[in-house]
């Protein structure tokens, strides 16, 4: 096996799916706190259907960008960014996006509900939308605001109140402590 494979099996991922307006974005970024005062490291993966820069046009690294360069890296004392340039490539897969990060207790990954990694399903019933977890296999559970909502009992997944952050926390230290992959 090689370094890259053990590197991305060490890692500890779950991930937040959920229709659009759902709340995954809210959910995520409030669970990252509390699973740092509950002891872990943590990262995130975000997808976006859209195209996007953190880049801007008329900085340097812009203009290396445009200019060619395949990768451009940032750095300064606070914080660094690589910039790769996909082109005509295929999107990266998941563990090829994995491995290019530093390992820690739980990777959090927002979108990807097509990719094979257990996640939690953002599911709001008032949006009127089928839940994924009927349909995505991967889903182990679903944070809701609507406990009690027959569409929701009636998943047949572990049930998480989407109001109570500190035990959908829990819930994923657990759950990563018991199923490491």
């Amino acid at each position: 096996m090689t370094d890259n494979k053990q590197h991305v099996m060490k890692q500890h991922v779950m991930g937040i799916v959920g229709r659009s307006g759902s709340g995954k974005t809210t959910l995520l970024s409030d669970l990252i706190p509390i699973l740092i005062e509950l002891g872990h490291t943590v990262s995130t993966i975000k997808h976006t259907h859209h195209g996007f820069d953190v880049d801007k046009p008329g900085k340097d690294s812009y203009r290396h960008r445009a200019a060619g360069a395949q990768e451009v890296l940032l750095t300064s004392a606070k914080r660094w960014a690589l910039l790769h340039e996909v082109q005509d490539e295929k999107e990266p897969d998941m563990q090829d996006l994995i491995a290019r990060m530093s390992p820690v207790d739980v990777m959090l990954i927002e979108g990807f509900k097509k990719h094979d990694f257990p996640k939690i399903e953002v599911y709001r019933p008032s949006l009127g939308m089928a839940a994924l977890g009927r349909t995505h296999q991967s889903v182990i559970a679903v944070a809701t605001d609507e406990v009690e909502n027959a569409n929701v009992l009636d998943l047949k997944l572990q049930i998480l109140d989407l109001g109570d952050v500190k035990s959908i926390a829990k819930f994923i230290v657990q759950y990563l402590q018991t199923n490491r992959r």
